[in-house]
């Protein structure tokens, strides 16, 4: 087997001897509705029916015998190690894997996937999931294990909260968790995530982190999206200039400074916590300015000393101290007892 090469046949030839039991004309459309020839784009029913004067559905018909006649013949069972070859690929891929991961991993190139593809629709061996809601195309070989992954993959998408982010560890163990039963040799990581990948409900987003598809955690759509899950990322405060040089570093897209600090104000998921600095509402932090955070803590804890107020207004935001005695001293809002303990006016 050459360097980089995954197969040690060659496709085409393959090909060329299984369609040369074909009389000409059934030929010639397996050849079209495939992609089999110089022209690699795949015909339709109708564009092959034009050519012959013949109804889509007599096209259908060729197509069929030309299939059946194919896997009669002796030429098909003189190609029986070829066909061993594709199953021992599949099984190392998982098993089952989509058709897109199988014929890339095969060859990179348009034709050669056709004649790949070809092989997998004629082959005794495989069996093709065509795409739907849920899954995209995919391949099997063993029709017990593809019932496991399927049902896993609901299992693990109907755990999943709407806007939950798993990180690709934790998500993988609990992947794990559904497929107890399935063999030993198929709980390899890379295995895993192209199972994975099947799915078209659960995808990761570029940091790595899983959950549904359609969440804008993972399927993220504008700055405020990219600016939740880079803040997130980051774990702690971050100046929302730092986001946006974040944001063109992970997403690869631009984030002018001015306009990310914009999206930042107007998104309550974002909690300004000191000059610049942002941090995520989800963390607990109080929205606000000072005075605002000042009047919710004394409301939630009643009066408290100058450095009870102090130590738990630094909690919240990352500000001077002076700040903080300032709003303290306005007669407005706030006033001192006897004991020199502050509360709300």
């Amino acid at each position: 087997m050459a360097k980089n090469e995954v197969i040690t046949f060659k496709p085409k030839q393959v090909t060329k001897r299984l369609l040369g039991v074909l009389p000409e004309r059934a030929r010639d459309v397996v050849v079209g509705r495939f992609g089999l020839g110089t022209n690699p784009t795949k015909l339709t029913l109708e564009a092959i029916g034009k050519k012959y004067g013949i109804t889509r559905e007599r096209v259908r018909q060729i197509e069929n015998y030309s299939l059946t006649n194919i896997r009669k013949s002796k030429d098909y069972e003189k190609e029986r190690k070829v066909f061993e070859e594709l199953k021992k690929l599949i099984s190392t891929l998982g098993g089952m894997v989509a058709e897109h991961d199988l014929l890339d991993h095969v060859s990179k190139e348009h034709s050669t996937q056709n004649h790949i593809h070809f092989l997998l629709v004629v082959g005794d061996d495989f069996k093709k999931h065509k795409e739907d809601e849920e899954f995209k195309h995919r391949w099997h070989i063993d029709e017990r294990l593809s019932g496991q992954i399927h049902g896993s993959l609901r299992k693990l998408y109907e755990g999943l909260s709407d806007e939950q982010i798993v990180p690709e560890s934790e998500f993988l163990k609990a992947f794990l968790e559904h497929l107890k039963d399935v063999s030993e040799e198929y709980k390899d990581e890379e295995v895993l995530k192209r199972w994975l990948s099947l799915s078209k409900n659960i995808s990761k987003n570029p940091l790595g982190e899983w959950g549904k598809s359609q969440s804008p955690n993972i399927k993220a759509k504008g700055i405020r999206d990219y600016a939740f899950l880079v803040i997130r990322q980051h774990g702690s405060p971050i100046h929302f200039r730092e986001v946006a040089k974040a944001i063109e570093t992970v997403f690869k897209k631009k984030a002018h400074v001015a306009t990310t600090h914009n999206e930042l104000i107007k998104d309550k998921r974002f909690v300004l916590v000191g000059r610049g600095l942002y941090a995520l509402a989800e963390w607990g932090y109080m929205s606000g300015v000072v005075k605002d955070v000042v009047k919710k803590i004394l409301d939630k804890n009643g009066p408290l000393t100058k450095d009870e107020v102090i130590d738990k207004v630094l909690k919240e935001r990352y500000v001077k101290e002076n700040t903080i005695l300032v709003n303290l001293q306005n007669p407005k809002f706030f006033k001192k007892d006897g004991q020199g303990k502050y509360s709300n006016m």
